[in-house]
């Protein structure tokens, strides 16, 4: 059964002044939003329960400030977060402040529920809170999240707010829809894929995948593969499908290692940087099972809710298994939300950096096996 109300946390400070240079506090605007957010009805019911730290009851003995906040975090169903760059108390000198462990516990327990609302920087801090804050800036600038302008009125902060939590409710919505559509894999459209044979659910797969990037923006769908747009650089990306468990030796070896085969794509890369290679997979995908295509361990793998992705700091190599391909709308899941990630980690920059020097190896490869 669902649970009867949508949880909202505001993760800021308290007591800074906000807006700056007046007396307010954000704590004033906090529980101004809470009572606006609760009583907030739709189609005539109650939607929302917002936590707040300051009207939190008291937590068992086992539990210190710093358990309850963070275990707030993660039972929340939307997580707003009103930065100001102040990180917040820690308990040493060196520690992470308790805003920024918020926020970034967020991100790691479900990074599609985590919204932040941009307010003015505090003013710059002397000795340990200063450095904490800068941690925090630094840490902020990096997760490259969305929060459109700087708000610095309250009356801008609560539009900002309730356009954040009206965001995230749809696309939360839409995303367990998606996520939800392929639940079951022995009805609807898995079902139909499951009745291919191994080389038609091949092909379905990689086309499908192919249409989902054409879509990003500034994609463009070229011979070989596709090129996307990554940190303002041309990537090509070509796509792979394993139709079947990775364990099934006849299904894994129709894709094989790839990567092998870098320097015979020449004509791709003359106008393009990479590639990068997406291996759509009709089942799941392990950080072992990456490794072991790639051919030994000692390389960049990170697992995440697309699947696995792998890159190799030396040869430049790089490729992204998309777990649970089992159909048309799992496989687009899979690659948005890889492509996501990408943007949110900021590794696209990396990944983009890794493409150019990897362009570079395959040509003069190429070269040499032509000499």
């Amino acid at each position: 059964m669902a649970k009867s109300l949508i949880k909202v946390m505001l993760s800021s400070r308290c007591l800074d002044a906000f807006p700056t240079g007046t007396k307010s506090k954000l704590t004033d605007l906090r529980k101004e939003l809470k009572a606006e957010i609760e009583s907030a009805h739709v189609l005539g019911r109650r939607l929302f329960e917002v936590w707040i730290n300051e009207d939190a009851p008291p937590a068992g003995g086992t539990q210190d400030s710093w358990d309850t906040c963070l275990q707030a975090v993660r039972d929340c169903d939307v997580l707003i977060v009103l930065s100001n760059g102040n990180a917040g108390w820690a308990a040493g000198k060196q520690d992470i402040g308790i805003c920024h462990a918020e926020y970034m516990e967020g991100l790691r327990s479900a990074q599609a529920k985590v919204r932040l609302v941009a307010l003015p920087n505090v003013a710059d801090a002397k000795g340990a809170a200063g450095k904490r804050n800068r941690r925090f800036q630094d840490y902020l600038s990096r997760q490259t999240a969305f929060r459109g302008g700087e708000v610095k009125t309250v009356a801008d902060a609560k539009k900002r707010v309730f356009e954040a939590l009206s965001d995230a409710l749809i696309s939360l919505a839409q995303r367990g829809v998606l996520a939800g559509a392929s639940a079951r894999f022995d009805v609807g459209a898995a079902l139909d894929w499951t009745r291919l044979d191994f080389r038609q659910r091949k092909m379905a797969m990689e086309s499908t995948l192919k249409t989902a990037l054409s879509g990003l923006k500034g994609a463009k769908a070229v011979d070989g593969g596709v090129v996307v747009k990554l940190d303002g650089k041309d990537v090509a990306v070509v796509v792979h499908a394993i139709p079947a468990a990775f364990g099934v030796a006849a299904a894994r070896e129709l894709v094989g290692r790839p990567f092998l085969e870098d320097h015979q794509r020449i004509e791709l890369l003359a106008s393009a940087h990479g590639p990068l290679h997406l291996i759509a997979c009709h089942r799941g995908a392990t950080e072992t099972q990456a490794t072991s295509l790639l051919g030994f361990p000692d390389a960049t793998v990170v697992s995440g809710p697309f699947g696995v992705f792998v890159a190799d700091d030396v040869q430049k190599m790089q490729f992204a298994f998309l777990a649970n391909c089992r159909d048309d709308s799992q496989t687009r899941h899979a690659s948005q939300r890889f492509f996501e990630w990408l943007q949110q980690t900021g590794e696209g920059a990396l990944v983009a950096r890794r493409a150019v020097s990897r362009a570079r190896i395959v040509k003069l490869v190429a070269k040499e096996m032509n000499t």
